[in-house]
């Protein structure tokens, strides 16, 4: 079982960011990682055409909640911030996301903005350029249609691969750095003429070979696809499931085990087993509100984090559709994102406001893993 170590609140200096940009509805515009030293975590958030860069740290005192498990924030003050020295978007910034690369040791930025421009940094964990290896792509259209929402995201295990969706162009392009390596058409195959506006998509592990992950799970509209970038039947495009007509999916999101979630617009969130393409879990009416964001727990993937549009985040148990605990933004949320490795989650409201929550396993469960442990090794090692 979970529990939340810390709830941090801090906020934004205002001659930082006077008045954070609106963005889309389901834009995630913050992206975090934790210190080297663990006391604190570095959050970007992205307002207008920037990237601004704030640390933020952990409060050690003991979480009190309230009610309906509703956990109080501790306040705290922001011990560094500024602006992200790099060249800026040349309209608003949807979406940004810190990919982490474990044996390299190096972090990957990337930001997109509303017409699809993508430009990607290579930080080291301190959150300095490295090389300053920094590369932009313009969409294929080069920019010309209109603007839209935009979503990013990295191949976990190759960090120089990204893909791009665009909502309005009803397309998700795949990048190696800035080679554009292929074009996904959202185009339902079975009605060739409805073409259906990608709202979210995810890297998933490739449960098959393993060593690389090639399969991409996109929400569009009320369905979700999954792709397989090697195959070139049916452009690519490897199943697809069908949700409630009319409610729309604004997140996606996969665990360790290679289960995909999925929720929207119903307040639902589904999740499907990928060697049987069947659903494992509905939970209904989990979240007040529409879900725009879904995360799965890298402690305990039979654990989700939920983030609603209004400005509330719960963690629950997925099977027993049950939840653990939950806590509130003081205004609607502009961005929300989880580190990669770790369950520190983030949250930035567009109040200003910086909400940071340290999760981690529950005390008494680490203890007992470890009584057992030194059972079976005093059992084996007795004559």
């Amino acid at each position: 079982m979970l529990e939340a170590k810390s709830l941090t609140k801090a906020v934004v200096p205002s001659t930082l960011i006077p008045n954070p940009s609106p963005a889309n509805l389901h834009s995630s515009r913050l992206a975090l990682h934790v210190s080297d030293d663990g006391s604190s975590c570095w959050v970007y958030i992205a307002s207008g055409r920037h990237i601004y860069k704030l640390q933020i740290p952990f409060e050690d005192s003991l979480v009190s909640k309230g009610k309906e498990s509703l956990l109080i924030p501790i306040h705290a003050e922001v011990m560094d911030s500024f602006l992200v020295n790099r060249c800026p978007h040349r309209s608003e910034i949807q979406g940004i996301v810190l990919q982490e690369s474990e044996s390299t040791g190096y972090l990957m930025l990337g930001s997109v903005d509303s017409y699809g421009d993508l430009i990607v940094s290579k930080l080291d964990t301190n959150g300095k350029d490295v090389d300053r290896l920094t590369y932009t792509v313009s969409p294929r259209d080069h920019g010309v249609g209109e603007s839209s929402w935009a979503g990013l995201c990295f191949s976990p295990t190759q960090w120089s691969m990204a893909a791009v969706a665009l909502n309005f162009s009803k397309t998700v392009d795949i990048y190696d750095q800035d080679i554009h390596v292929q074009t996904l058409r959202t185009v339902n195959l079975t009605h060739i003429y409805r073409l259906l506006y990608p709202s979210a998509l995810s890297f998933m592990q490739n449960l098959h070979s393993g060593n690389e992950s090639s399969i991409l799970a996109v929400a569009e509209g009320c369905q979700l696809t999954i792709w397989d970038l090697r195959m070139k039947e049916n452009g690519g495009c490897l199943q697809r499931i069908c949700g409630s007509v009319g409610d729309i999916y604004y997140a996606v999101c996969s665990s360790s085990t290679g289960n995909i979630a999925v929720g929207g617009a119903d307040r639902t969130v589904t999740i499907y087993d990928p060697r049987r393409w069947s659903a494992l879990s509905r939970w209904v009416n989990c979240s007040k509100y529409e879900i725009t964001g879904l995360s799965f727990s890298s402690i305990d993937p039979d654990y989700i984090y939920i983030q609603g549009v209004d400005y509330e985040v719960l963690c629950g148990h997925w099977k027993a559709r049950n939840k653990l605990f939950a806590f509130r933004g003081d205004s609607n949320w502009l961005g929300f994102s989880k580190c990669h490795n770790r369950d520190v989650l983030g949250g930035w409201c567009d109040s200003g406001s910086i909400f940071v929550a340290d999760v981690v396993a529950k005390e008494s469960e680490i203890k007992e893993d470890f009584d057992n442990e030194s059972t079976i090794s005093s059992v084996n090692s007795s004559p």
